[in-house]
């Protein structure tokens, strides 16, 4: 019931449903009286009274097909079953889901789809999350007419960089050809012969290499296209699942992290129709590697005869504090955008203390539009929190925070790779990261381990200001700690808690 009100409020916000809110309708659905705006379709309006009509072709966010005729319903007074996708509510409509003649008109449709569906189940990536799957088991007939017909085959197709086509799991639902088309505005795809030779077709010479193209393995309600990155690395009930923000860009696609053994095995779109809709970039989606990383730093170190010794917490920050109350002239800190609202706040506030100002860089690269979406791409600076860090008090100018960083009495630097910062000069270094880069691994005096976006909680403000929450999927290797945590004990030590929030840029 959470889950069809959710999804509602999601289609109350597409294009499509905006400004019909104001005229509402009355109907009946399954007994329960229901209000739904005009123009909606049965089937969503089926949600508002908790709901789930079956269906395969039909998606939110896609162009109404009506091919799979899984969602036929009775109306009364109506002299055949209708497609509850494409079909509007009327005042006063009242509609059967499960009436004799509805539930065996699923229940054929299933049969007929099960014809050539090779029920490879115990092999297939989709298994436990396939609708086809699902449905059988909820609608089906408990054996088939067509025992001994002597089913289709087509070999596996390529699609991309990270798409195969398995042809003998296809239903035909249209989805991907519908996605490609209208909102990617890439039409690579089609629907090739006819009738029961019917196939998911790519155009000669193309391939569904869009940046958006992953989708598809998405909107596929059963394992017909499939990620070859996530091929059998593991089952779908094996995985946790952890609600998360992409870490990739400033549009903060919402997401949701699938872990098993502490490590991210998928990332998937989570549905938020005022940022992503339903769908994330491919980027954004493969990725998470980093988050997997074998070289991660486990434990603190401090400086110790030239060399960097592991030692335990309260050593470590022994250490810090020491630094902080010997330091002479103002800090600087050099900060990645990557790193949480949280932590950057707290690293500000340390910077402030210490009468300093702190920087910070960010990645770009070319964006990339979902073009049948408004206001969603791949956006051009890679890091998730650039406006966090702005809104900090960090400033962009990097290379002045670098030169400054070479006279400083102490260098704060945040989960920075350092790439291209070759030394830092005469400044005492604190480093909190997740790996050691080799410019900390010659100037820092203290290296302090910290807990990825993956193993953490924090929030990131995405470039329209909206502030989301991400949530802890793992656990930090070794003695890693969040970087909020590690961050509030410096200002403890330095006696800085109390201190204003924010920094001077």
């Amino acid at each position: 019931m959470a889950e069809c009100h959710e999804v509602l409020n999601l289609i109350r916000k597409e294009d499509t449903y905006a400004n019909l809110y104001s005229d509402l309708v009355k109907l009946t659905i399954e007994g329960r009286e229901v209000e739904a705006p005009k123009g909606t379709s049965v089937l969503e309006a089926a949600k508002l009274a908790g709901v789930l009509i079956p269906h395969y072709c039909y998606h939110p966010s896609l162009p109404v097909a009506g091919v799979c005729r899984m969602c036929l319903v009775e109306i009364e007074k109506a002299p055949k079953l209708a497609a509850s996708c494409a079909m509007p509510v009327a005042e006063g409509m009242v509609v059967h889901v499960d009436s004799p003649q509805a539930k065996e008109a699923r229940k054929s449709v299933l049969e007929f789809l099960l014809i050539n569906h090779p029920l490879d189940c115990p092999i297939c990536d989709q298994a436990g999350e396939c609708e086809l799957q699902d449905y059988v088991y909820q609608e089906g007939r408990s054996g088939t007419r067509y025992g001994d017909y002597a089913k289709r085959f087509n070999p596996v197709e390529d699609f991309g960089p990270d798409v195969l086509y398995v042809p003998n799991r296809c239903i035909l639902c249209t989805r991907c050809v519908r996605f490609m088309e209208h909102l990617a505005e890439e039409p690579v795809l089609n629907v090739s012969e006819r009738g029961d030779r019917a196939f998911i077709g790519i155009f000669e010479g193309q391939q569904l290499d869009h940046g958006w193209s992953g989708n598809v393995v998405d909107l596929c309600p059963v394992g017909s296209l499939i990620s070859k990155d996530f091929l059998h690395k593991a089952r779908a009930w094996d995985l946790d699942k952890t609600p998360s923000v992409c870490p990739g860009c400033t549009q903060g696609c919402n997401i949701t992290l699938e872990t098993r053994d502490n490590q991210v095995l998928r990332i998937r779109p989570r549905p938020n129709a005022e940022v992503n809709r339903y769908f994330m970039c491919d980027e954004g989606r493969l990725g998470y590697q980093w988050m997997n990383r074998a070289d991660r730093l486990e434990v603190p170190m401090v400086r110790e005869g030239g060399r960097l010794t592991p030692v335990d917490w309260d050593r470590a920050m022994d250490r810090v504090a020491s630094l902080w109350r010997a330091s002479n002239g103002p800090s600087v800190g050099l900060v990645s955008a990557g790193a949480s609202c949280e932590a950057l706040e707290r690293a500000a506030r340390l910077l402030r203390h210490a009468g300093g100002s702190g920087a910070f860089r960010v990645r770009e690269g070319a964006e990339v539009p979902l073009a049948g979406v408004p206001d969603l791409a791949l956006r051009k600076e890679r890091a998730a929190n650039v406006y966090g860090a702005l809104e900090a008090g960090f400033s962009r100018d990097w290379d002045a925070a670098v030169g400054r960083a070479n006279g400083a009495g102490l260098v704060l630097v945040l989960d920075e790779p350092l790439e291209g910062v070759s030394s830092l000069g005469s400044g005492t270094m604190i480093y909190i990261g997740t790996v050691l880069p080799e410019a900390a691994r010659v100037s820092a005096a203290v290296v302090l381990p910290c807990a990825s976006m993956a193993e953490d909680e924090g929030s990131f403000r995405n470039l329209r200001g909206r502030v989301q929450r991400y949530y802890q999927a793992n656990t930090p290797p070794g003695m890693a700690r969040p970087a909020a945590w590690i961050l509030d004990t410096i200002l403890e030590a330095a006696g800085a808690a109390g201190a204003r929030v924010g920094a001077s840029a």
